[in-house]
């Protein structure tokens, strides 16, 4: 409801709020979140989202629909509502980056770059002393 009137409960602000305490606190727990957000989750995500749930949907739909759906349910599926179009527009780009190559990698590597981009950048800009809970809540 609060997604309708424009409102963002606490429980649906951005998984990367909730990372913040691990971001730049330690080498270690940077270098940690950094393997899990820059490996497993494009490894994992990538799995489902393209090479099972895009690869089924063409067995019914053509690829391009394939693609978007798959993309839409992308980008609910990080139950972040004031981040959907930008994770729609990643999840059609990675769609279409599986259908070119059909190689399961493509948008792997390209997720992993995305991810570890953003996990890095925050890394940085906190270190350079930017409030980064103020600046993601403000988007």
């Amino acid at each position: 409801m609060s997604a309708l009137n424009g409102e963002t409960s606490q429980r649906e602000t951005d998984a990367l709020v909730r990372l913040l305490p691990l971001i730049g606190s330690s080498s270690t727990s940077t270098a940690c979140l950094v393997a899990i957000t820059g490996i497993l989750a494009p490894v994992l995500e990538e799995t489902v989202f393209r090479g099972f749930f895009m690869v089924a949907l063409t067995k019914w739909v053509p690829t391009p629909i394939s693609v978007l759906i798959s993309a839409a349910v992308f980008a609910i599926a990080h139950l972040t509502p004031g981040e959907f179009l930008q994770l729609f527009v990643l999840g059609t780009a990675l769609g279409l980056s599986y259908a070119q190559t059909r190689n399961l990698m493509t948008p792997i590597t390209i997720h992993a770059f995305w991810n570890s981009g953003v996990i890095l950048i925050l890394t940085f800009l906190q270190l350079q002393g930017y409030d980064i809970k103020e600046l993601l809540q403000a988007t």
